[in-house]
């Protein structure tokens, strides 16, 4: 298939705000497609490419312009062919050679080819083909239920993988993605929550636990053989030998368990989260690190156990098998509770003892691996959103010649993109500042006057103090009071809160976004100073 049937496919979803219209554009591109083409075109249509990180950066796009092809020609294979050579391309004298290459893909292809390309290297594709939507996409091509496809993907860690085994060999083939030791699976996470009422309003009974500021693994275990995974399913299992050991001394043959790893202060009060993770990726000096800045595995839940996959056991039920297993000193503070007293008491406890707030999860759910909803809620000392750098701004006084004020944007799952909520300069150290404008720089994609345009791949936590509608930015909505408390360097821009979670909280709820809403806030004026 020529790559321009995806250009055009791409354009027309981008140009329609019907959902329903979108899903049959991107249904009727897949049933068209054949062998390795479903995998490269569900990738590309979800803005990524299945080679990964090519280390194309917006200077190598930029250099690698060439006039546009009269015709279209290229093939989707051709085009993945070559996105593969780039990918192999490492070492000294790398780039000139990664931007030939490319070069010679621009110069077959068309304008609007081209215009492609270029936002795919760079994250910037908004035809809005986000993973929600192929998945419906996939179900309209196929005739299979969704939630069977998304169990599927989220157990494949995989979309594109299993795309192609749905499209080729038909429902039964979604039954080898079934959860399996040594292949992590997308965490179940967790919705914000603005306080233990709302929280615990749609729970009969909540099982409440201390929300640790640690750093999220999977640990698998056949034996002796060990494996720990992060959030983004990479394997640290060499950084984190403690663990390793923690999880071999566990009494089952088969486990796959679900947890933080947090490194605490002598005092017994958790470090901060930048300190946790300074461990992480490191693979020299163990020992003297574990004796500087030991890690503990702190288990909140369990997947797997001796052959019996867990997952679609009740939260209770998974918790009370994990207590038979782990030791005291390795489990999460946990209670159940049904009363906004008695979980206010325990958030109360929980932030006295150094930790982030509480997490409150229906007893009878479920592992909805990858997903967030209603029976897993986290509720925070303050307000807190994950979101993604757009822009950022020259500072002025003593923060001249830094990138200061932060243009911020929470996932767009309607339309594709980021929806801008607002700046800050807020909360940021002179180191901060000093990490952040040289990751920027090298992230840049465009500027003016006194604004560098940024390739959407950082993740920064920001704390604030309420969300109130504004005219000032296209999304409507902007932040109050907002300040960066930190950059999560543990989380994609896939992960970042999305802006259907931004209404929620403010209380207008998206329309696919089932956790309940607080009351609306009464709209305000913008405030210059926000």
């Amino acid at each position: 298939m020529l790559l321009a049937n995806i250009v055009d496919t791409s354009t027309q979803v981008a140009a329609t705000s019907k959902r329903l219209a979108k899903i049959e554009l991107l249904a009727n591109l897949l049933s068209q497609l054949r062998g390795d083409e479903i995998d490269i075109v569900v990738s590309f249509l979800s803005g990524f490419t299945r080679q990964g990180r090519t280390g194309i950066g917006s200077a190598v796009v930029r250099d690698s312009q060439a006039p546009p092809a009269p015709a279209p020609t290229l093939q989707i294979l051709d085009v993945d062919r070559a996105l593969a050579t780039l990918a192999t391309i490492k070492g000294p004298g790398s780039e000139p050679r990664k931007r030939n290459e490319l070069q010679t893909i621009m110069a077959a292809a068309t304008a609007g080819e081209q215009q492609f390309l270029k936002e795919l290297h760079l994250g910037g594709l908004r035809q809005g083909a986000l993973e929600g939507l192929m998945f419906e996409a996939l179900a309209r091509a196929s005739g299979v239920d969704i939630d069977r496809i998304r169990r599927a993907a989220m157990m494949a860690g995989d979309t594109a993988r299993v795309a192609r085994s749905l499209l080729e060999s038909g429902d039964t083939a979604l039954d080898a993605y079934s959860i399996q030791l040594f292949r992590p699976v997308h965490p179940m996470l967790a919705q914000p929550a603005p306080d233990v009422e709302t929280a615990l309003a749609e729970m009969e009974e909540a099982a409440l636990e201390y929300k640790l500021d640690g750093a999220r693994i999977q640990a698998h275990k056949r034996d002796d053989e060990v494996r720990i995974y992060t959030r983004a399913l990479n394997d640290v299992t060499s950084s984190v030998p403690e663990v390793v050991e923690a999880v071999r001394a566990l009494p089952a043959r088969e486990l796959i368990l679900d947890g933080e790893v947090i490194s605490f202060a002598p005092d017994g009060r958790p470090q901060p989260f930048q300190v946790t993770m300074r461990r992480f990726g490191r693979k020299i000096e163990l020992e003297r690190l574990r004796t500087e800045l030991p890690l503990t595995p702190v288990w909140f839940d369990i997947l797997y156990c001796d052959g019996q996959p867990l997952i679609d056991h009740p939260q209770a039920e998974r918790f009370t098998i994990l207590t038979t297993l782990a030791p005291p000193q390795h489990l999460v503070p946990h209670m159940t509770a049904s009363t906004p007293e008695a979980a206010a008491e325990f958030l109360r406890a929980s932030l006295e003892n150094g930790h982030e707030g509480i997490m409150a999860k229906a007893t009878s759910s479920l592992y909805a691996a990858g997903a967030r909803g209603n029976t897993w809620l986290k509720i925070k000392k303050v307000h807190t959103l994950d979101l993604v750098i757009l822009a950022a701004e020259w500072g002025s006084g003593r923060r001249t010649g830094w990138l200061s004020n932060l243009h911020l944007g929470a996932r767009d799952t309607e339309n594709g993109g980021y929806a801008m909520l607002g700046k800050t300069f807020k909360g940021m150290t002179d180191e901060m500042l000093r990490w952040q404008t040289e990751q920027l720089l090298a992230l840049e994609t465009s500027r003016d006057s006194y604004t560098v345009f940024v390739e959407p791949k950082i993740v920064v936590e920001i704390a604030y103090s309420d969300i109130q509608q504004s005219p000032r930015y296209e999304s409507g909505f902007a932040l109050r009071f907002a300040r960066v408390k930190r950059y999560r360097a543990d989380k994609s821009p896939q992960e970042a809160d999305t802006f259907a979670t931004v209404k929620m909280l403010a209380g207008f709820p998206g329309s696919n976004d089932p956790t309940p809403a607080p009351a609306p806030l009464s709209p305000k004026p913008a405030n210059p100073a926000d």
